[in-house]
C-alpha cells in the first residue's frame, strides 16, 4: 500500500464533510488587471493590524517621515511595527473607526502624504547568506502578519522548534467575488514562489504542497511554470466548493490528516501560509519593502468598473469606492471581505488594513439584505453543510443561553466562522453572528479567569514572602536573645538581675503583709506625731517675721505668735486710757446714749468673733489616723483664707477701738445717776466676754500640741489654722474690753470697776447686777466657749 507521501505525490486529493456552492461571481474581476490606486488626501493608519498588541509609537505629531519608515517598534513577541504607506506630516494621533465588525474606535495615526513618495534608506538581504534569526527579524521588522484574514504573526509561525512535514500554501481563494491572491499569483507568482523558498529555508520542510481551486487555471499555470523543476514543490488543485480554503479543511483535502479539536496544524507537523503572505516576505527581505499596500478586490453592481487595485494601507473604502465608479444606492450597503465572512461598515472611512482582501458594494437585487429571523425548524441543513462536522442548531441553542459549559463541550470554538450554516438556513437565522458573540463572551471570561488567577498568584506570592520575613525576624531575635543572655553570663549581669528581681519581690511581699499588734500600731502613730511636732518646728525657725503693723497676719502663724499678738494689744490699749484725760465735763444725754452704743457695738463684735470660731471648729474635719500624707490643694487654699479671714477681723476690731479711744475726751466728766448703772452694766459684760474669751484660747492652746495624731500635711494645717483664729479672736476680744473698762474710769467720778483680769466670780453673779438681757447674752457666750472646748478634746485622736 503507496504512503500518504506517495499518494500526495501521485496527485491525490481527498475530501472534507460538508460545504456548499454558492455562486463565484469571480468573473468580473479575474480577468483585469491590478490597477494602481492614487496616492489619496489621508491615510488613515491603525496602530494596531494583527492578532496581539500594539508597538510603541515612534513619531509624534507634526513629524514628517519617509515612506518605510516605521510608525511603531515592536517591543513585545505578539507586536510588528506599522509603517508609513508614503512620506508625509502626521497629522494627529487619535480614535478613528475600526476594520472589525464591532465598528469601536481604535487608536490611528493620520498620515498627510506630501505627494513626493519619498522612501526610506533600505537594505536588502540575501536569503543564502544570512541565518535564519536575521530573517525572522526582517519578517518582524516588516510587519508581516497572515494576510488570509487571520492576521497572526508571521514571525511567531514559522518559528518552529518541532520537524515540519509539509509547508502548505493556501492558493484557493473560495470565497464569491474575490479574486486578489487569484491576479497576484497571475502576475507575481515569481515573488511567490521566492517566498516560499524563504520560507523552506525557515521550517525545512519534507514538500511543500500549493492547493488552488480548479477555477483559476491562470494561475495554476502560472505558478507551475515559476516552480520549473524545483524537488518537493506540488501545486494541487482542488474540486470548487466553498469553504476548501478553510485551514484544516485544506490540510484534509491535500494531506486527508484532520487537526484534532482544540490543537493547531503544528501538531500533526504542517504548517500553513497564505499566497499574499509569501508575496510580502519576498518583499521584505529581497528588496526590503514592509507592509505597506495590498491587492483589494473592488466588486458590486453599484461599481461602474469592478477590479482588483494595489491600495496603500490606511486608504479609505470610500477612495476605492470613489476609484471605481461608485453610484451608491439608498441604503446603500457596503461589506469588507466577501458575502460568506464579510461583515458591513456604517463609517465608509474605515480604512483598508493588512487583513483587508474586498470591498462589496452590491445592489439590493444582487445581495439583498437578510430578512427577518425566524424560528428554527429543526430540519438539520446546518448539519449537514458544516465542514467543521459541529452541530450548529445545538450551538444557537447554547450561544443563546450563555452556557459557555456546553458552548465548550460542543467545540464552538473549532467553528471557523465560514457562514455555509446560515447560507442554507431557511429560518433567515444569522447563526454566525450568534457564534461571534459568544466566542467574544468566552475570551472576555477567560481574561477575567487569567486576571484573577495572577493576582491569586501574587497575592499568594506575597503572603509566602510577608511568612518567610515573618521567619527571618524571629529566628534574629532568638539569636540576639541568645547572644545577649550569654553576654550577661559572662559578665555575671545575669545575677545581679536575678537578685534585683528577688529583692523586689521581697519588697512586695513585705508591703502587703497586715499590721499584726496594737503596739506596733502606737509606736507608729508616735513615731509620726514626733515627726509632725519636729516639722512644725522647723518651719517655724524658717519662716521669717513680718512687720509689726500687720499683727492680724502674724497672729496667723501659730498659737503663740498670737498670743504675744494679744499682749501688745493689750499694752497698747492700756497706754491709750493712761493718755486719757481725768476730767470731764459732765454728759449730756446723748453723749450717755453714744457711749452706751459704743459698749454694745464691742460686745457685738466680740459675738462675731466669738461665732466665726466656732463655726471654723464645727468645719473642722475628724483626724483620721490613716489620713493622707500630703494635704489636697483644696484643703491648703481653704485653711490660708480662713486665717486671713481672722486677721481682717482683728484689724477692724482694733481700728474701732481706736476711734472709740479718740473719741473719748470730747465725752462729759460725770455721768447722770440714771446712767451710771447701765454703764457699770457694760464694763460688766464686757469683762466677762474677754474672761471667756481667754479661757477659750488658753484651753485651745494647751490642746494644741495633742491635736496632731499624724504627721499628713492636711491635718496639722487645719488644726493650726483652728488655733490661730480662736487666739485672734481673744485678741480682738481682750482689746474691746480693756478699752470699754478705759472708758469707763473717764465717765465716772469713782474709781473704775475691778479689771477683767480679776474677774473670778461665776458669770451667773456678773449677770444678776446687769440688765437680764446682757446677762443672756453673757451666758450663750460662756455656752459656746464650753462647747466649742469639749469638742475639741473629743475631736483629739487616740
Amino acid at each position: 500500500m503507496p504512503t500518504l507521501f506517495q499518494q500526495i505525490q501521485a496527485g491525490k486529493v481527498w475530501d472534507f464533510h460538508g460545504g456548499i456552492h454558492p455562486p463565484s461571481r469571480k468573473e468580473r474581476t479575474n480577468q483585469k488587471p491590478v490597477a494602481l490606486l492614487d496616492i489619496p488626501d489621508r491615510l488613515y493608519i491603525p496602530l494596531r493590524q494583527h492578532i496581539g498588541v500594539a508597538g510603541k509609537v515612534l513619531v509624534k505629531v507634526g513629524d514628517r517621515v519617509l515612506k518605510g519608515q516605521a510608525l511603531t517598534q515592536a517591543d513585545n513577541a505578539m507586536a510588528v511595527p506599522v509603517h508609513a504607506p508614503t512620506s508625509g506630516v502626521v497629522q494627529a494621533i487619535e480614535l478613528h473607526t475600526s476594520a472589525h465588525p464591532s465598528s469601536l474606535a481604535e487608536p490611528t495615526l493620520v498620515l498627510a502624504p506630501d505627494g513626493m513618495d519619498e522612501w526610506r534608506p533600505r537594505r536588502p538581504l540575501d536569503p543564502e547568506q544570512v541565518d535564519v534569526y536575521t530573517l525572522l527579524e526582517r519578517i518582524q521588522e516588516s510587519g508581516i502578519s497572515g494576510m488570509g484574514g487571520a492576521g497572526f504573526p508571521t514571525h511567531i509561525k514559522v518559528n518552529v522548534k518541532q520537524p515540519v512535514d509539509y509547508l502548505i500554501i493556501n492558493a484557493v481563494e473560495c470565497e464569491p467575488y474575490i479574486t486578489a491572491d487569484d491576479m497576484l499569483m497571475q502576475e507575481r507568482a515569481s515573488d511567490i514562489i521566492a517566498g516560499i523558498e524563504i520560507l523552506v529555508k525557515l521550517l525545512n520542510p519534507k514538500a511543500v504542497l500549493i492547493g488552488i481551486e480548479d477555477d483559476k487555471p491562470i494561475a495554476a499555470a502560472s505558478l507551475k511554470a515559476a516552480i520549473g523543476q524545483k524537488d518537493n514543490y506540488l501545486v494541487r488543485e482542488v474540486p470548487t466548493k466553498y469553504p476548501s480554503g478553510g485551514e484544516k479543511q485544506l490540510i484534509q483535502l491535500l494531506t486527508n490528516k484532520e487537526v484534532p479539536a482544540g490543537r493547531r496544524p503544528l501538531d500533526i507537523g504542517i504548517v500553513m501560509q497564505n499566497v499574499g503572505t509569501a508575496f510580502a516576505i519576498a518583499q521584505a527581505v529581497l528588496d526590503d519593502i514592509p507592509l505597506i499596500h495590498r491587492v483589494v478586490t473592488v466588486a458590486g453592481e453599484t461599481l461602474a468598473q469592478q477590479q482588483n487595485v494595489l491600495a496603500l494601507i490606511g486608504t479609505p473604502i470610500s477612495d476605492l469606492l470613489n476609484a471605481c465608479g461608485f453610484q451608491a444606492e439608498p441604503q446603500q450597503r457596503v461589506i469588507i471581505g466577501g458575502p460568506m465572512m464579510g461583515f458591513a461598515i456604517a463609517d465608509w472611512s474605515v480604512p483598508v488594513v493588512k487583513t483587508t482582501n474586498c470591498i462589496l458594494a452590491p445592489t439590493e437585487n444582487e445581495l439583498g439584505a437578510a430578512s427577518d429571523e425566524m424560528d428554527c425548524i429543526r430540519c438539520g441543513a446546518c448539519a449537514d453543510a458544516c465542514p467543521a462536522s459541529l452541530l450548529p442548531q445545538q450551538l444557537l441553542w447554547y450561544s443563546k443561553a450563555k452556557d459557555q459549559d456546553k458552548l465548550a463541550e460542543y467545540n464552538l470554538s473549532d467553528c471557523i466562522e465560514c457562514g455555509a450554516c446560515a447560507y442554507v438556513c431557511p429560518s433567515e437565522i444569522p447563526l454566525v453572528h450568534y457564534y461571534r458573540v459568544a466566542k467574544a463572551d468566552i475570551r472576555e471570561t477567560q481574561r477575567e479567569a487569567l486576571k484573577a488567577e495572577q493576582a491569586k498568584a501574587r497575592f499568594d506570592a506575597r503572603t509566602e514572602r510577608l511568612e518567610r520575613d515573618k521567619q527571618e525576624r524571629l529566628e534574629r531575635n532568638q539569636q540576639l536573645a541568645a547572644q545577649r543572655v550569654a553576654q550577661q553570663q559572662a559578665s555575671g549581669l545575669a545575677t545581679q538581675s536575678a537578685a534585683a528581681v528577688q529583692q523586689a519581690l521581697e519588697r512586695t511581699q513585705h508591703q502587703a503583709a497586715p499590721q499584726l499588734d496594737k503596739e506596733q500600731i502606737i509606736a507608729e502613730r508616735e513615731r509620726k506625731k514626733a515627726e509632725a511636732l519636729a516639722y512644725q518646728q522647723q518651719k517655724q525657725q524658717s519662716a521669717t517675721a513680718e512687720p509689726t503693723a500687720d499683727l492680724g497676719a502674724e497672729q496667723t502663724e501659730d498659737p503663740r505668735k498670737a498670743a504675744i499678738a494679744a499682749a501688745l494689744a493689750r499694752a497698747k490699749a492700756k497706754k491709750q486710757a493712761e493718755a486719757l484725760p481725768e476730767a470731764a465735763a459732765e454728759p449730756t444725754s446723748v453723749e450717755t446714749s453714744s457711749a452706751d452704743a459704743d459698749a454694745k457695738k464691742a460686745a457685738v463684735a466680740a459675738a462675731i468673733a466669738r461665732a466665726k470660731a466656732k463655726k471654723l471648729t464645727q468645719q473642722e474635719p475628724e483626724a483620721q489616723p490613716e489620713a493622707a500624707a500630703e494635704p489636697a490643694p483644696v484643703e491648703a487654699s481653704s485653711a490660708d483664707a480662713d486665717a486671713k479671714k481672722a486677721a481682717v477681723a482683728a484689724a477692724i476690731a482694733r481700728a474701732k477701738a481706736k476711734k472709740q479711744a479718740e473719741a473719748l475726751p470730747e465725752a462729759t466728766a460725770e455721768p447722770t445717776p440714771a446712767e451710771t448703772p447701765a454703764s457699770d452694766a457694760d464694763a460688766k459684760k464686757a469683762a466677762v466676754a474677754a474672761a471667756i474669751a481667754r479661757a477659750k484660747a488658753k484651753k485651745q492652746a494647751e490642746a494644741l500640741p495633742e491635736v496632731v495624731s499624724e504627721p499628713a500635711s492636711v491635718e496639722t494645717s487645719s488644726a493650726d489654722a483652728d488655733a490661730k483664729k480662736a487666739a485672734v479672736a481673744a485678741a480682738i476680744a481682750r482689746a474691746k474690753a480693756k478699752k470699754l473698762a478705759e472708758q469707763a474710769q473717764v465717765q465716772q467720778t469713782e474709781p473704775a470697776p475691778a479689771p477683767a483680769a480679776e474677774v473670778t466670780e461665776p458669770v451667773e453673779a456678773a449677770a444678776e447686777s446687769a440688765p437680764e438681757q446682757d446677762a443672756k447674752k453673757a451666758a450663750i457666750a460662756a455656752a459656746i466657749a464650753r462647747a466649742k472646748a469639749k469638742k475639741q478634746q473629743n475631736s483629739e485622736p487616740l
